[in-house]
């Protein structure tokens, strides 16, 4: 099963902006990836994908703020994030749209107000 590696969270001012990365254990170049979040006590949820050719699509909330792209080269998956508002606080995980990878540990991301 592939294994996923998240890096890149941190803590930002309301504002500002992070870049997260997913390096992939095995070359994921014909797998749609994809991000999710974790809110505290909140349920896992979908906020970008990206399909092997490009396409990529959000959820409502982060549509315009964040951007995924991915390069099949270095088998890695990134989440450029702006704009980060406190609700963006949470953990960020990659997967496929399917999640059939590994789950990783995921990236703490925190957006102070």
């Amino acid at each position: 099963q592939v294994q996923v590696v998240e890096s890149g969270g941190g803590l930002v001012q309301d504002g500002g902006s992070l870049r997260l990365s997913c390096a992939a254990s095995e070359r994921f170049s014909l797998a749609a990836m994809a991000w999710y979040r974790q809110a505290p006590g909140k349920q896992r949820e979908l906020v970008a994908s990206i399909t092997r050719g490009g396409s990529t699509n959000y959820a409502d909330s982060v549509r315009g703020r964040f951007t995924i792209s991915r390069d099949n080269a270095k088998n890695t998956v990134y989440l450029q994030m702006n704009s980060l508002k406190p609700e963006d606080t949470g953990v960020y995980f990659c997967n496929t749209p399917l999640k059939t990878f590994r789950w990783g540990q995921g990236a703490q991301v925190t957006v102070s107000s």
